[in-house]
């Protein structure tokens, strides 16, 4: 039996200090555990968006009717709040889990060697958007779900999304100078799609705020415009979408583009496809939670779709001399 390595003050007081540097210095992770750690931050970013949509959708957007506490007298969800404040306190108890992933790719990116400054840069950002994400769905809560700032907590999660997915692309790249895969027209094609789909997806945020799904029984404000008008602007959108996807797959085949463009926008379309069929689908039956609910989902997979499409338009080598990080073995020592 292996004895139990002696862990010294200065070991003590070096993790204290600084626990990642601690960490790295005795952990090197595989590449495949840095990139899972990288995805499992960005489905939980997904995941927080689908089951935010189902405190909404089932009326329990208020279920805990304070924050950060769920009752004026209580931290947790009592049995009188019923199953409403069990579905919105179990939501806020996901923060955590997902605090939990992007914590892991934060630590495995920071451990990575060589260490990626850029790579872990991006584990921090999530952890800041989702801190200033909990206080904002404590906002939205406060004010009684205000229509404004539930548009702006889901656009946040969309910042969140963006992040995760970036970080996801970076693990599976090199830290050289990114090299451009296609010409300047088809650059400036892919980011008329991205626009396109950014307002997409702002102009989807006004088509909830003003829909009939509050996110509470009780009386909730809402958007003062026409849903259904904001909801065929939101259409004619989503066609422009489609249109300029099409015409940009039609051009990577014309200019022989490489087939990792070419294989991410054929997703793209996919999964624009099915997000149309859905989204006409609940708006003719007068949009029951379920299909609300997908089209959430894939709200998500069209906007990581993009990005996808986006990133896949240059290369990122690997670099012969990697950047080392700050050196734990020394602050150990020092300590």
């Amino acid at each position: 039996m292996k004895g139990v390595p002696n862990v010294t003050r200065a070991d003590a007081v070096a993790a204290v200090r600084n626990p990642l540097a601690f960490i790295a210095a005795r952990w090197t992770p595989d590449p495949r555990t840095v990139r899972r750690a990288a995805l499992a931050a960005l489905v939980m970013s997904v995941v927080i968006v689908v089951t935010g949509g189902a405190v909404r959708l089932t009326g329990s957007g208020l279920g805990c009717p304070t924050w950060p506490q769920c009752t004026d007298d209580s931290l947790t969800t009592t049995s009188a709040m019923g199953v409403h404040g069990a579905i919105e306190f179990g939501n806020r108890m996901l923060t955590y889990v997902l605090c939990a992933a992007v914590g892991w790719a934060i630590v495995a990116a920071r451990s990575q060697k060589p260490w990626r400054r850029g790579l872990t840069r991006l584990g921090w950002a999530q952890f800041w958007i989702v801190m200033s994400n909990a206080v904002l769905g404590g906002i939205v809560v406060l004010v009684g779900l205000n229509p404004y700032t539930v548009a702006a907590h889901f656009l946040l999660s969309t910042a969140l999304i963006t992040v995760a997915a970036v970080m996801w692309q970076r693990t599976r790249e090199g830290d050289g100078e990114p090299r451009p895969l296609v010409g300047k027209a088809v650059q400036q094609l892919v980011w008329f799609l991205v626009t396109a789909s950014a307002l997409l997806i702002a102009v989807g945020t006004v088509v909830t705020g003003a829909g009939p799904h509050a996110g509470d029984s009780r009386e909730v404000a809402r958007i003062d415009i026409d849903w259904e008008t904001v909801a065929k602007l939101h259409a004619v959108l989503a066609w422009i979408v489609v249109t300029l996807t099409f015409a940009l797959w039609f051009v990577l085949r014309a200019v022989d583009a490489p087939k990792g463009p070419l294989h991410r926008t054929r997703d793209l379309f996919l999964i624009l496809l099915g997000q149309g069929v859905i989204g006409y689908v609940q708006y003719f039956t007068h949009l029951p939670e379920l299909l609300v609910a997908l089209h959430m989902f894939g709200s998500c997979l069209v906007w990581i779709g993009v990005l996808r499409v986006l990133l896949s338009l240059r290369e990122r080598p690997e670099v012969t001399a990697g950047l080392p990080g700050p050196s734990a073995e020394s602050a150990l020592t020092a300590a």
